[in-house]
């Protein structure tokens, strides 16, 4: 399985981990150590839910999860939810 963030982004193309400036949202978002600074909203909501990601929340895909892969995705807008609809189909 790739290492997908909690809002879908794979890390792996994400030129934050690969200009070694992340180790990545599960490691460093919850310290409030994430490359922008400050805390994520969205890792947090996620969170506080109990979710693993995104995609098992009961409002997937909200408003906040759209914008993000509007203006944050690497891969190109709206792979990150494809990216959970995968982990979903492998019961992740």
């Amino acid at each position: 399985m790739k290492n997908i963030s909690v809002c879908g982004i794979d890390c792996a193309k994400c030129p934050f981990m690969l200009d070694k400036k992340c180790e990545g949202c599960r490691i460093v978002a919850p310290q409030g150590k994430c490359v922008w600074g400050g805390t994520c909203d969205t890792h947090d909501c996620a969170v506080n839910q109990g979710l693993n990601h995104c995609g098992q929340c009961k409002n997937f895909p909200c408003e906040q999860l759209i914008n993000i892969g509007k203006s944050e995705n690497p891969e190109g807008n709206g792979i990150e939810i494809q990216n959970l609809r995968d982990l979903l189909e492998e019961g992740k």
